[in-house]
């Protein structure tokens, strides 16, 4: 393979590790900021929903705008002041003593979350060969959903016997670390002069985005409700469920890397929301720690696809000069789902109880894939399926 085909370069892999660094800090506090909220605040599933979305909320409000400033300051200052902001964010969070200022602080970390996420994922992009876009998507989103899947391991291991502000601590310097790193990242040139003036949210990612919102629903509910969800099973932790998951996105990230490019995103995408949807849905039949590992595992081989599919989609639909705002506009359904979905499935587990919330997160995969199925045109060419439209 030339020169110019190349993917893995050290400013490629530079960027990849700050990410890592990122999503392992926000890992972390998932397990941990439920029983904060829980034990420490006194509050119930419903404001344990509350204080997890509020974070996914505050960066939808700016995920938009940091779009248009990344297509016109570039990525890096995104990507610096981004996670900067979350982790003084989470340094705060060790001095708040009530729900209310909790989830203003995770606000304010939400707006930082929207611009580190939309810079560095959009560099991505910017240093990958379009021929392997989708494979590049698949390595960033190790990142995402590593730092996600094995953060929890250690935010529990770290917390311990609810040594709170050990994870602040060890949570912020994470943070800091992707900030270091994002110094030494350089932009990569663009297409001269601004991008075309248009709607804030860019319409070429609003259906992906749709889709994307629908299946990460399943992952609001893996990451909110099975740290408790585990007690009420008798386990002693959710470290093992959760390192069972890292290991298998991770496993399916580098092994099927270039299956996006190679399926076609709504093939890819299908595959995903219906591994996802089967997954809660065993998780919520089979209530035995045994369904909870087996539900877990099809779970993860559907969160190892639906990203980078769906994100490749978006950016197919889009010209170049656009590539930030394309991001920053798919990227607000990630957090959308996070923040309505904790919102959501935590007062469904406080009225049908934690297998009510698995079962919803199922119930939205599949109107996912109908949405996907329905609103793709099947004449469009299989690779990036560019011409996908809501009918």
């Amino acid at each position: 393979m030339g020169k110019a085909e190349r993917l893995l370069t050290p400013r490629f892999l530079l960027v990849v590790l700050a990410g890592l660094s990122y999503f392992t800090a926000l890992g972390m506090l998932l397990p941990v900021v439920p029983l904060y909220v829980r034990d420490e605040l006194g509050s119930g599933d419903a404001g344990v929903g509350v204080a997890v979305g509020a974070l996914f909320v505050g960066a939808v409000l700016l995920r938009p705008y940091t779009g248009r400033l990344g297509d016109r300051m570039g990525r890096r200052v995104l990507i610096i002041g981004g996670a900067l902001v979350v982790a003084a964010s989470v340094a705060a969070t060790g001095v708040v003593a009530s729900l209310p200022y909790l989830v203003v602080v995770r606000l304010v970390g939400g707006l930082g979350e929207a611009a580190f996420f939309v810079g560095a994922a959009t560099m991505i992009t910017d240093l990958a060969p379009e021929s392997r876009r989708g494979e590049a998507l698949s390595y960033w989103s190790v990142a995402i959903y590593g730092g996600l899947a094995f953060g929890p391991a250690l935010g529990e291991t770290v917390l311990g016997d609810d040594r709170f502000l050990a994870v602040w601590l060890v949570a912020t310097a994470l943070l800091a670390t992707a900030a270091g790193l994002g110094l030494g990242t350089v932009e990569v040139s663009r297409p001269e002069g601004p991008p075309a003036a248009g709607p804030l949210w860019n319409r070429a990612a609003l259906p992906p985005g749709l889709v994307l919102f629908l299946g990460l629903l399943s992952l609001a509910a893996f990451s909110t409700l099975v740290r408790l969800y585990a007690g009420e099973l008798g386990m002693d932790g959710a470290e093992p469920v959760f390192l069972l998951y890292g290991g298998l996105v991770l496993c399916v990230r580098i092994v099927g890397a270039r299956l996006p490019d190679m399926l076609g995103a709504r093939r890819a995408g299908t595959a995903a929301l219906s591994a996802a949807g089967a997954g809660m849905l065993l998780t919520a039949a089979w209530a035995r720690p045994t369904g909870l590992f087996v539900g877990t595992a099809l779970f993860a081989a559907g969160m190892s696809l639906l990203y980078p599919a769906l994100l490749l989609l978006a950016l197919s639909r889009a010209p170049d000069a656009e590539r930030a705002s394309v991001v920053g506009t798919f990227s607000s359904f990630f957090d959308l789902s996070q923040g309505v979905g904790a919102l959501l499935l935590g007062g469904v587990a406080d009225l049908a109880g934690y297998r009510g919330a698995f079962a919803t997160a199922a119930a939205a995969a599949l109107v996912g894939i109908a949405v996907l199925r329905g609103g793709v045109d099947r004449r469009a060419p299989r690779v990036g399926d560019a011409t996908m439209r809501v009918r």
